[in-house]
């Protein structure tokens, strides 16, 4: 998905200020595509270069109202049916997980309870949207969907973390390796004692 897209589809209800858009931006389209002020305007003007979007009226203090245009209508179809979205394969959170037995034990179940503790504030986040999508229009029905996927995923990373903090804990018992000692790797000292024999 792109910013351009997003608008695209935003606009595609009727025509939008670009303070509307950043409105509607900060209560639904957040937890799935976040953008700044600067971000939005910037794609409005460059939409309005390309003929996808047009102004169709202006206010005080510059206030512009923008309207899909037919190519932008096009354009926004051709995304939605024959583009395939990106598969998003990197995680800066999962690639510490892999290497969390160089830490102490203690700060690897900290980690995690961090990870659990952000999921929970963005699942209950997400709760709280619940009523926003409640109605029956376009955007309700389909934002709906998006909504029920990012508190399920929520959910999941939560328990997961909540898990995984867990077994890390059975490891050390079964390790038996006390909270101070780092687990599953060779310390430097490690080294120079087997060398020195």
């Amino acid at each position: 998905m792109s910013l351009r897209h997003a608008l695209l589809g935003l606009l595609s209800e009727g025509p939008a200020s670009g303070y509307d858009l950043m409105k509607v931006f900060g209560v639904s389209l957040a937890n799935v595509w976040p953008a700044t002020q600067s971000q939005l305007y910037g794609e409005l003007g460059r939409l309005a270069d390309a003929g996808l979007i047009e102004v169709v009226a202006e206010g005080p203090r510059g206030r512009k109202e923008y309207a899909l245009t037919e190519p932008g209508l096009v354009e926004l179809r051709h995304w939605l049916t024959e583009v395939e979205p990106d598969q998003v394969r990197r995680s800066e959170m999962l690639l510490r997980v892999f290497f969390l037995g160089v830490v102490e034990p203690a700060q690897a179940r900290a980690y995690l309870a961090r990870q659990g503790a952000v999921a929970a504030e963005e699942h209950e986040r997400l709760n709280l949207a619940r009523p926003i999508a409640d109605g029956h229009d376009q955007f309700s029905v389909y934002g709906r969907l998006a909504l029920e996927w990012g508190l399920r995923v929520t959910a999941m990373r939560r328990d997961w973390a909540e898990w995984a903090a867990h077994e890390i804990e059975a490891a050390a018992l079964a390790q038996d390796v006390p909270d101070g000692q780092v687990s599953g790797c060779r310390t430097p000292e490690a080294g120079r004692e087997t060398a020195d024999r």
